[in-house]
């Protein structure tokens, strides 16, 4: 039996599989195919690549840093994207989320793990950006973000960013601070320039995506979650992006809470109120339409705003 296959439980935050931590389905008494088909039924799920959880085990910091044990050198050092996957904070591109390939440093001249399901690479880090997570050796908050800042495409780098700042993790003053520590690092210029831009109260990536877009345009930073009452001053919603000076506004509808058709209905209920009733004018946009190259998104804004957008996009 192949040692690239691992099973993991956890229930009540103490690792088992069939009462012990095992480091190959063989000892399980599964096959490869069962496997599988354990997978095809949805009786389990991956982890990690070669890395197996059941399905009734809830996604937690615990479950993650015990399937990072199973795969990572013990002198790795977290990194990245899976630095802040270790503290819940998924910062993946959309077409790396189901990667499940953990990133780590390892020291000058130890050489790279050369082994399926591992992407190492050697480097130093100052002790005083690394931390223990569970056991784990990881890259410090503020180090991770910036790394994520430097490395990641444009708007990936500040939905990362975003996502550190929202978990409490960061605070924008505490990046930029980091960042003027750091000289001649590729993606620096980057980071600089996102840094500032990172908004705590982002709640997904596409929200992050979105405000891109309207700074990159040329247009004033929005404002994030904003309240918006009616007559009487009761609060009747909440909108992404808003600018209420002249009361226009941009929301992300995002698969995960619109794709249903009454989550749909109901959003289209409170946009027309807004626009009816309240006078708002609100632009919608997806995933598609956030991450494609069509400008009218752009188009639209700054013909509610009254000025002309800075196009073509850069990214």
């Amino acid at each position: 039996m192949s040692p690239m296959f691992r099973a993991l439980a956890i229930r009540n935050y103490r690792v088992y599989a069939a009462g012990a931590l095992v480091s190959n389905v063989g000892t399980l008494g599964l096959h490869r195919d069962q496997l599988r088909g354990l997978l095809r039924e949805h009786q389990v799920r991956r982890c990690l690549h070669g890395v197996y959880v059941s399905t009734e085990v809830p996604d937690s910091r615990d479950l993650r840093i015990a399937a990072l044990r199973l795969v990572v050198p013990p002198y790795g050092i977290l990194y990245g994207c899976t630095a802040a996957w270790a503290l819940t904070v998924d910062t993946f591109a959309p077409g790396q989320r189901f990667d499940l390939v953990p990133q780590c440093v390892v020291p000058h001249g130890m050489g790279r793990v050369k082994m399926v399901g591992v992407r190492c690479v050697e480097g130093y880090l100052p002790p005083g950006d690394v931390m223990d997570v569970g056991g784990l050796s990881a890259t410090v908050p503020v180090r991770t973000t910036v790394d994520l800042l430097r490395t990641l495409r444009r708007p990936y780098a500040l939905a990362a960013g975003d996502g550190m700042a929202h978990a409490g993790l960061v605070t924008v003053g505490e990046v930029t601070g980091y960042l003027t520590r750091l000289k001649g690092f590729p993606g620096i210029v980057q980071a600089r320039e996102l840094a500032p831009m990172i908004e705590p109260l982002a709640e997904s990536p596409g929200e992050s995506w979105q405000r891109l877009r309207l700074i990159d345009a040329g247009f004033p930073r929005p404002r994030a979650q904003l309240l918006v009452c009616d007559h009487r001053g009761r609060v009747v919603a909440r909108l992404d992006h808003g600018y209420p000076e002249v009361r226009a506004g941009a929301e992300y509808d995002g698969r995960e809470f619109h794709e249903h058709d009454a989550d749909r209905e109901r959003d289209g209920e409170r946009r027309a109120y807004l626009c009816r009733v309240l006078g708002w004018r609100i632009e919608v946009a997806g995933q598609e339409e956030t991450l494609g190259r069509d400008d009218s998104f752009e188009r639209v804004m700054g013909g509610y705003l009254g000025i002309n957008p800075d196009l073509p996009r850069q990214w």
